[in-house]
């Protein structure tokens, strides 16, 4: 039973960190022991955990000790500082630092797409008591792979691109905090802050930031094609992607490009799209944001036909942090399951 669990969170201050508190805590895990952890920025701090208010901890050698899932929501330095002590403990490590994927065996997951692939394991493998830690696949990869993979329903795809653009908020607080002072020194004549991003992303798009920028967008728009791949295992089209950076604090936008072998009609992308975790916007309705998707849990797509039937434009758009949080209680929800069979500690 789930109150039996014993859950840290290391990051717990971090947007990402409280928004994966927030669905823990809507999830079946409610009633486990949650232990709060971050860096000692955040130390003492309080955090709700349910209706109970809780102090967040330094990381010390005795934090992890009878955990039954560590989950990493910080920075990728703190989650390999301390995966280590977390592994050795016996947890079940989840990382949505994605500090850890390059690691031996670690899985990048994601049981939405995997479900939809008729049960057959997407990425490299199942895990087992061998894994020494499961990566929530990229929020982008997981929505492409959806949207992607319910086309089939349609027919085969001859080609698709996907252009993402990626709000502030995916790089923490501190690139969501510089783009909101780079608008307000735009506004008012001043120098712009660059240490997080060294370029002006204030009222700009850029594929590419500045040399000293904190942030790669190469390294993220490549893990994205690598999730994307992982989930698929082959059994999915191909799309090629590119990252551009967004002077918006939150929430995926992807505008995703799809040529058919053969003609469809704009309903009947409609209804092969919808179903679990996406929302298809029809008729008059306003089309999906970045805004009117902040804090809601599906993925909200509109579908726009060319002439000729067989290319079709989805705009798509989701609460990155919220899509990420979500995929990370499956992925433990998944790992809970194989318990009992003794596959997992």
């Amino acid at each position: 039973m789930a109150e039996n669990y014993r859950i840290a969170l290391v990051g717990a201050g971090s947007l990402r960190g409280k928004e994966l508190n927030e669905a823990l805590n809507d999830s079946t895990f409610a009633a486990a022991d949650f232990v709060l952890l971050d860096d000692e920025s955040s130390l003492g701090k309080i955090e709700a955990v349910g209706d109970e208010a809780t102090v967040v901890q330094v990381v010390d050698p005795h934090s992890f000790d009878r955990a039954d899932f560590v989950f990493f929501a910080g920075d990728e330095a703190n989650t390999r500082k301390h995966w280590k002590a977390a592994a050795r403990s016996g947890a079940s490590i989840l990382d949505l630092t994605y500090a850890l994927e390059s690691e031996p065996d670690v899985l990048v997951r994601s049981p939405w797409v995997r479900e939809e692939l008729n049960g057959h394991s997407s990425g490299k493998a199942s895990p087992d008591l061998k894994t020494p830690a499961i990566v929530p696949a990229h929020p982008a990869a997981v929505a492409l792979a959806l949207l992607l993979l319910r086309l089939k329903k349609v027919g085969a795809v001859a080609s698709a691109w996907a252009t993402v653009l990626e709000p502030a908020t995916e790089h923490g607080r501190a690139a969501m905090d510089e783009l909101h002072q780079q608008t307000i020194s735009l506004l008012s004549f001043q120098t712009l802050p660059k240490e997080t991003y060294d370029a002006q992303v204030a009222f700009n798009l850029l594929p590419v930031l500045g040399e000293e920028a904190k942030i790669d967008l190469g390294a993220t728009e490549a893990r994205i094609r690598r999730h994307y791949a992982l989930l698929s295992g082959g059994r999915l089209p191909l799309v090629s992607v590119q990252l551009i950076h967004a002077p918006v604090f939150h929430g995926y936008g992807i505008s995703l490009g799809v040529e058919l072998e053969q003609p469809a009609s704009v309903e009947e992308i409609e209804a092969a799209l919808t179903g679990e975790h996406v929302d298809v916007v029809l008729g008059d309705a306003d089309a999906p944001s970045n805004l009117s998707t902040a804090g809601e849990e599906d993925i909200m797509v509109r579908v726009r036909g060319e002439e000729g039937g067989q290319r079709f434009w989805i705009w798509a758009a989701a609460d990155n942090l919220k899509l990420s949080a979500l995929n990370a209680v499956a992925c433990a929800l998944e790992l809970r399951r194989l318990r009992p069979q003794g596959t997992v500690q």
